[in-house]
């Protein structure tokens, strides 16, 4: 298994535990020099905080352990392409690599909607992969609302 798919996983396994709490199942790892050094997943219900994004939660705790803001030597691995605030994020944290499974073709902020961080538009450019374990990040996002539309 390649180290995208490696940290895909551990993205996945994040965005299950959100999903068994009832949040949206997006998981996020932040990856420098091969290690992990940050990781979330969505807690927007459970912390009553807009902006408690998996991304966002990855990217506080890498800035925390590392000492800085400034992750530019950083990739981030996100199981749905990240909203516009989140892509905002990973632009001011300067993370130089984004990864992430499925297309948000509603919400997304990277490709689906905006361009936000791929565009030059901004005074960071990131780097960009897409697809990885795509099917599996959008069934997991598919089945749990599923599931929420047919509790009564």
């Amino acid at each position: 298994m390649d180290d995208d798919a490696r940290f895909m996983k551990r993205a996945l396994e994040l965005a299950r535990r959100a999903a068994e709490m009832g949040e949206v199942p997006v998981g996020s790892v932040v990856v420098r020099e091969g290690l992990v050094v940050g990781e979330g997943f969505n807690l927007k219900e459970t912390d009553e905080d807009p902006t408690a994004h998996a991304e966002i939660i990855a990217l506080r705790a890498a800035a925390r352990r590392l000492g800085t803001w400034v992750l530019d030597d950083a990739t981030l691995f996100t199981t749905c392409e990240p909203c516009p605030m989140c892509a905002g994020a990973i632009v001011q944290a300067r993370v130089r690599r984004l990864v992430f499974g499925c297309e948000d073709p509603k919400g997304g902020g990277v490709v689906s909607r905006y361009g936000i961080g791929i565009d030059g538009e901004l005074n960071h450019k990131v780097e960009l992969t897409t697809g990885i374990m795509a099917e599996s990040c959008a069934d997991l996002l598919t089945q749990f609302f599923r599931e929420r539309r047919e509790k009564p």
